[in-house]
């Protein structure tokens, strides 16, 4: 029996750490012509496996889907297996995703690659704080798990962007920053089309801390404390960029599992 994930299950680690690499294999028309595709999913011929495979992070756990779930992950899956990766299929394809209302971004945005072919490059302005670590966090939770972030003076921002053809973002007069009373991270859901609520939640807390705005959520305040405290003792931004990962991604499984929590003192018995 092929190895099966069904949506809800997936559903459950999508936009966490312990997501598995999912790749798209639909035939390069039926994805050429979707709005969408799972969130942090990537693009790759379903008949070239050998070719893309080692591109992928090693001993990272794989899911595969089709349009439906039928041949063409089951050729995917054959072939991955026979290669000796961890994968399973997405039970129904994009099909079940959809009817079960899983997270989906959009196909094509400005600056991406369809299908992301390889790893997307970023880069914004050194020694970041609040949205120039919560949008990477975004991007590679939700947009591409590959993403690559570069953080240079902010003068030179544009200048790397256009030799490097890095995508430039948190700066003033380009497309993904502020606009109007949002910040980066807000900018970025609304053009990849991201509604899980949960995200939406996150995206308060995160404009609340990066405009001085604390009252737009009680935990703004607490983020923007943690996030000066980890610029003020962490000199290396892509040592920042790594722990600040483990700082989003507890703020959105109390968004997404825990809001209605609470902790007291003293302790009652179990």
């Amino acid at each position: 029996m092929p190895r099966m994930i069904s949506s809800q299950e997936l559903i459950r680690l999508v936009g966490t750490d312990r997501c598995p690499t999912v790749v798209d294999v639909r035939r390069e028309t039926v994805f050429a012509a979707a709005p969408t595709r799972i969130a942090g999913a990537l693009w790759r011929d379903h008949m070239r496996v050998d070719d893309w495979l080692p591109q992928l992070p090693a001993g990272r756990r794989i899911a595969v889907y089709c349009a439906h779930g039928h041949n063409v992950s089951e050729i995917a899956l054959a072939k991955l297996l026979a290669a000796g990766a961890d994968t399973s299929m997405l039970e129904g394809g994009m099909d079940a995703w959809l009817a079960a209302g899983g997270p989906v971004v959009a196909r094509e945005a400005p600056g991406l690659e369809p299908g992301l072919p390889r790893p997307s490059e970023w880069v914004t302005r050194a020694r970041p704080k609040i949205d120039r670590i919560a949008c990477p966090w975004l991007i590679r939770r939700f947009i591409d798990p590959l993403a690559v972030f570069h953080f240079v003076s902010a003068e030179w921002v544009k200048d790397v962007a256009d030799e490097t053809g890095a995508i430039p973002y948190d700066i003033k007069d380009v497309h993904y920053s502020h606009r109007g009373d949002e910040c980066t991270f807000d900018t970025l859901i609304s053009e990849f089309g991201l509604t899980d609520p949960a995200l939406l939640h996150l995206a308060r807390i995160v404009r609340g801390a990066d405009t001085a705005r604390l009252d737009l959520e009680p935990q703004a305040a607490g983020l923007l404390a943690i996030s000066l405290g980890l610029s003020a003792l962490e000199e290396d931004d892509l040592a920042q960029l790594e722990k600040g990962m483990a700082i989003y991604d507890a703020l959105y499984g109390w968004c997404r599992y825990a809001t209605g929590e609470t902790h007291n003192w003293p302790a009652k018995a179990i």
